[in-house]
Formats: C-alpha cells, sequence, structure tokens
C-alpha cells in the first residue's frame, strides 16, 4: 500500500510539471503568431495547452507570473550553458568563439522563448520588462565574475568591469534578433554572423584591455 501511495504521489508530480510545461509551451506557441504576450488571455493559453481554465491557477495566480516563470526558466538554462562554454582551460580567443556558438545553438533550439523576450523587452507588462533587465543584470555579473576569475582584466575596477560586461550582453541580445531573422538554409549567412559576432565581442575585449580607470 505504501508503494502505491508513493507511486500516485510521483504521477501526480509528474502530471502537474506537465501541465506547466503546456502552458508555458501554449504561450510561447500563441506569441509565435505575432501576438504579444499582453494581449493573451487565459482561457486561450489554457484552451492551446488542451487544459481546464480552473488547473492555471494550480500553477500560477495570474498571466504575469507565467511570464516571469518564462524569463526565469530560459534564463537560467542558458547561463548554465554559458557558464560551461567559459571554461578556464581554453585560450581566450577560443573561449570566446566556444561561447558564441554555445549561444547560438541555444537561440536556434529556442526560438520562441527568445521571440518573446525580444517583443516583451521594450513593451507589455512592467513586471516581465523588470524581470527581463533582472535577468540581463545576472548576465553581466556573471560574465564579470567569470573574468575575475580567469584572472583577466585585473587592473580594471567592479564598476568598469561590469560596465564591459554590459556590452558583451547587450551585443548578445542584438546578435538574437539577428540568428531570429536569419532564414533558413543560410550556412554562410550564419556564419558571417558568427564570425561578426565574434569580432564585437574580441572589440570589446580588446577596448578592456586599453581602458584605464579614471
Amino acid at each position: 500500500m505504501r508503494r502505491t501511495r508513493h507511486g500516485d504521489s510521483g504521477s501526480r508530480v509528474e502530471r502537474k510539471q506537465r501541465t506547466r510545461a503546456a502552458l508555458l509551451d501554449a504561450a510561447l506557441r500563441l506569441m509565435a503568431q505575432g501576438r504579444s504576450f499582453t494581449s493573451l488571455g487565459l482561457r486561450e493559453i489554457t484552451r492551446e495547452a488542451g487544459v481546464v481554465p480552473t488547473s492555471f491557477y494550480r500553477h500560477f495566480t495570474d498571466l504575469d507570473e507565467l511570464g516571469l516563470a518564462l524569463v526565469e526558466e530560459g534564463g537560467l538554462t542558458l547561463r548554465r550553458l554559458l557558464r560551461e562554454a567559459r571554461r578556464a582551460d581554453l585560450p581566450a580567443k577560443d573561449m570566446i568563439r566556444r561561447s558564441v556558438e554555445t549561444y547560438r545553438d541555444y537561440v536556434d533550439g529556442h526560438r520562441l522563448q527568445f521571440l518573446f523576450i525580444a517583443g516583451e523587452r521594450s513593451g507589455g507588462s512592467l513586471a516581465i520588462r523588470a524581470a527581463i533587465r533582472s535577468e540581463i543584470d545576472h548576465f553581466t555579473h556573471e560574465i564579470a565574475q567569470d573574468l575575475r576569475g580567469l584572472g583577466l582584466f585585473a587592473d580594471l575596477s567592479s564598476d568598469s568591469l561590469r560596465l564591459i560586461c554590459s556590452l558583451v550582453v547587450t551585443t548578445m541580445l542584438t546578435a538574437a534578433v539577428d540568428f531570429l531573422d536569419l532564414p533558413p538554409e543560410q550556412a554562410r549567412r550564419e556564419s558571417e554572423l558568427i564570425d561578426n559576432f565574434v569580432q564585437q565581442i574580441r572589440l570589446i575585449f580588446l577596448g578592456a584591455a586599453h581602458w584605464r580607470d579614471a
């Protein structure tokens, strides 16, 4: 009997996780049709997800909370991948290209999430804009920490290093839009975009190497 109860509990947890994921995916699919997040309704999201409207409130208190979950989940995964790409055993030049290629692959595999971020970053819900800014701050902080750990730009103050890392993150966000707009089966154009992105990051770091705090 005890094993059955544990099994039932496990099944309930799995069903709850699947329903939550279905709601998030449904919102992304609706936005992929050119909709803004603020234009979505609870009933159409649950209909798209194939669940009853009342089940929405077992996972989110309102639509803003669903949007915050979309921002958070995408940011956590991407930061983990980029941390792995910034390995200390790689030369700086290789680390930049590896990070860019990891980022390109992530954007390509999570197109709907990035379309959501691109669309909501400058419009829509104030809470979601604030969450996106918070994720950008997390990226900036983690890149600065990694560069410190690698012994790079040791002469720069923390404020200057954060400023440089914020330029890197802003460049990343711009590159994501370029990758999203790239037509399919354009390998040469994609390679050019990657090379351009790598060069932009290298130029930022070259400027950082010559920067002197006032």
